[in-house]
């Protein structure tokens, strides 16, 4: 397969995340319990890996669960499971990786911003990395700042499981108990969109707010 065909393939898996699951759990049966992890743990854990999809999974295999193809208590335990962990090994990347960097105090990389950075994550870091498990890109990011910045390791742990607790609890639960209303099933394709842009939407906001600020 050549270059475009990988990436129509993986342009439609995003998109129809719904129906290459039941061709996943066709397939592999109990082991998509463990490609599921994989691909919310890389999601979530892995700084060169933000384009996996993450709330649209959710959503489906919260689905698929409700249609009796997955059990819903293993779905959702595998995928907390994953989110907690993904978020605490980039936490603990940037925490190893990001001192050496601002040690060289680059002219954007300086020891100033680090310190700015620890202060807003002590002072607002629990709010930040439990929102940012509903934000595409920010989610895979905000646990590797939050390392680099130094945040308090028993601190990021407890809103690390809150937040993770939060995504996954509300999207699966919603796709298993929405997932399978006729309406819904002969939307999905519009219900996935939906979930993608609520989700891109804060981050369109904050963009708006700071250009506003600029231009003032």
């Amino acid at each position: 397969m050549d270059i475009l065909g990988i990436f129509s393939t993986f342009v439609s898996f995003l998109l129809h995340v719904d129906r290459h699951l039941f061709e996943l759990v066709s397939n592999w049966g109990v082991y998509t319990y463990a490609i599921l992890f994989l691909i919310v743990f890389c999601e979530t854990g892995l700084v060169v890996t933000p384009f996996l999809p993450g709330d649209s999974l959710l959503f489906a295999a919260g689905t698929i669960a409700g249609a009796g193809h997955l059990e819903y208590f293993p779905l959702a335990f595998t995928l907390l499971a994953a989110a907690i962990i993904g978020d605490a090994v980039n936490y603990r990347i940037g925490r190893y990786i990001g001192p050496p960097v601002f040690e060289k105090n680059y002219r954007l990389l300086n020891r100033q911003h680090l310190y700015r950075a620890h202060e807003f994550y002590e002072r607002h870091g629990g709010k930040a990395i439990v929102l940012a498990r509903f934000v595409p890109v920010v989610r895979t990011f905000a646990p590797f700042v939050a390392g680099v910045a130094a945040m308090d390791a028993r601190r990021f742990l407890l809103f690390n499981a809150g937040g993770a607790l939060l995504w996954v609890g509300l999207l699966v639960t919603a796709g298993y108990f929405l997932g399978n209303i006729p309406v819904v099933q002969r939307n999905f394709s519009v219900v996935i969109y939906g979930i993608i842009i609520v989700s891109v939407l804060p981050i369109v906001v904050e963009y708006a707010r700071a250009m506003l600020r600029r231009e003032r």
